[in-house]
């Protein structure tokens, strides 16, 4: 196949006098080393942190030219590797993909075969990547959140609520039959929330005006928190006794300025979620488990779809937070 094809097309990021600009470019395979496969990519996503690697976030990506994508679901071209075979479908997030590997945003990708997940079968292509790692990440925290949590026990907040992890967060908890809290920052986006499965919409400048004590009223049973800073301070405060907070982002801030009391006082569990090197046996678990029971009937609904060629307008976007749900890209779908 790379001897009749010797290049593919790639999203290149080049830093050009200081500046970093993404184009289109045509570059060469590169030999697949063992225990590694070569993806022909269908399809990819648009995530936050697809955007800080295209603009020389060096928190992101050390070195450049790189191409982006911590995404991507394709059919194996090629393989060093044992365990996945030539023809299979799979998915592959996170890790360092995207990162400092080279990632989705291009016809085809390299990867070691151990960041490979097998496609289950009640799942397409378009739904893998409608989840991505935003989908990864909400499976993960709804998955520890339930094993605590039961929907008679009271409210979940889902903070970011119209992003990636947010929107299909509130939808899976609205299908398992929780009375989902909303909370963003988009006014505008009530309806579309409300769509998705929200009891309630709460703004986000009303949960980050709520009252300085060390503990407040208890609002909610348990939350998922993907924005950090003062808004999961206030939900940690304001979770009932026994209640759990799941936390996997830190877009308003990485600290937490508060005391231990709704801890101790209430036995409040806050588990982290770390979605980048989440052990495989589970990331199978929460991919089959989103192929099925968890699969909201209105997960399209919250997706764009593009192409690659158009992919700097979206970056664009999302740096600005004017995207909501998920962005799609389609490369050989």
């Amino acid at each position: 196949m790379t001897q009749n094809h010797p290049m593919f097309k790639a999203f290149r990021v080049e830093e050009v006098d200081g500046q970093y600009k993404g184009t289109i470019k045509t570059v060469p395979f590169d030999p697949l080393q063992d225990e590694e496969i070569l993806v022909k990519v269908h399809y990819t996503s648009l995530n936050y942190k697809d955007a800080l690697s295209a603009t020389g976030n060096k928190g992101v990506t050390r070195h450049y030219p790189h191409t982006p994508g911590i995404d991507a679901v394709g059919v194996v071209e090629d393989s060093k590797s044992d365990t996945v075979k030539v023809g299979t479908k799979v998915i592959v997030t996170s890790y360092d993909l995207g990162m400092n590997t080279d990632g989705g945003f291009a016809e085809y990708t390299k990867v070691p075969a151990a960041w490979a997940v097998q496609l289950p079968d009640t799942m397409s292509m378009q739904e893998a990547m409608i989840y991505g790692t935003a989908g990864l990440t909400a499976g993960m925290s709804v998955l520890r959140l339930t094993e605590l949590v039961k929907p008679t026990d009271g409210k979940i907040a889902v903070s970011g609520a119209t992003g990636g992890v947010g929107a299909i967060s509130v939808s899976i908890l609205c299908k398992l039959g929780y009375s989902v809290v909303a909370i963003t920052g988009k006014a505008t986006e009530t309806d579309f929330l409300k769509k998705l499965g929200a009891a309630e919409v709460l703004l986000r400048s009303d949960i980050e005006n709520f009252d300085k004590k060390p503990l407040l009223k208890p609002l909610f049973a348990g939350a998922i928190d993907t924005v950090g800073g003062v808004i999961l301070e206030n939900i940690i405060k304001a979770t009932s006794s026994m209640g759990v907070v799941t936390c996997c982002g830190n877009a308003a801030s990485p600290k937490l300025e508060l005391t231990v009391f709704p801890f101790i006082l209430r036995g409040v569990t806050l588990i982290g979620i770390d979605s980048q090197n989440y052990p495989m046996p589970y990331r199978t678990k929460v991919w089959e488990k989103l192929a099925k029971e968890w699969k909201p009937a209105n997960l399209a609904e919250a997706c764009t779809e593009i192409t690659l060629e158009t992919v700097q307008s979206k970056i664009d976007q999302i740096l600005q937070g004017q995207i909501k749900g998920r962005t799609l890209i389609r490369i050989n779908g």
